[in-house]
């Protein structure tokens, strides 16, 4: 009697999804160096040692591909989101944790803005529009909402509070190349001291801006 069959699927699933998360990591590169329009499936297929025709088996075409990085980008924020502790009963720590929590996943990737600065040039949000981009900013604007109605905050737009306050976070890091000027030769806006004073001033300014003292 012969002996069964090797089960090779999961070995299989394991090196297909690393294959996706390779492409996926090169492309993240690419598309914040030039945008959707400017980036180049050779490019990352160099860097990631796979054939155009892998990436465009994995996700169809180059759209197909910056969807996915965009995908990928707000799974991984809404999981942080879980994470941390927003639903405090005191709507300034929540706050607090909501802003920390998004500026050390900027630190991580601070190349994330620059792919959503390039959407929103290039493409007028139009992917942006199809992606789970509320997940993101409705915490923040729920927070918001119950900091008012505390009579913690001021009475301001919840929404537009958000967008001023994501804004502020992730200027820092679209513009990096500009405002590193602005700092003596020789300073690295992204060395671990500036990324925790840029952390910890835009949670001050924050908290500060809505507060009623």
């Amino acid at each position: 009697m012969s002996p069964p069959p090797t089960k090779k699927a999961a070995p299989a699933t394991r090196d297909a999804e690393a294959t996706k998360a390779r492409i996926l990591d090169a492309a993240e590169n690419e598309f914040a160096r030039a945008g959707l329009l400017g980036a180049r499936t050779e490019a990352i297929a160099a860097k990631t040692g796979v054939t155009k025709s892998m990436i465009f088996y994995h996700f169809g075409d180059k759209e197909g591909l910056y969807q996915a990085v965009l995908e990928r980008v707000v799974a991984l924020r809404i999981s942080s989101i879980q994470k941390a502790d927003l639903h405090n009963s005191d709507a300034e720590v929540a706050l607090r944790n909501f802003i920390d929590s998004f500026l050390r996943d900027l630190d991580g990737n601070p190349q994330i803005p620059a792919i959503f600065f390039y959407e929103g040039i290039q493409n007028k949000g139009k992917f942006y529009s199809q992606i789970a981009i509320t997940a993101l900013y409705t915490p923040l604007v729920d927070i918001i909402r119950r900091g008012i109605e505390a009579g913690q905050f001021r009475a301001v737009d919840p929404l537009h509070a958000a967008v001023n306050m994501i804004g502020m976070c992730v200027f820092y890091y679209c513009s990096i190349d500009n405002v590193k000027h602005l700092w003596p030769a020789g300073t690295n806006p992204l060395s671990a001291e500036m990324k925790e004073l840029h952390r910890m001033t835009a949670a001050e300014q924050t908290v500060a801006g809505l507060l009623i003292r």
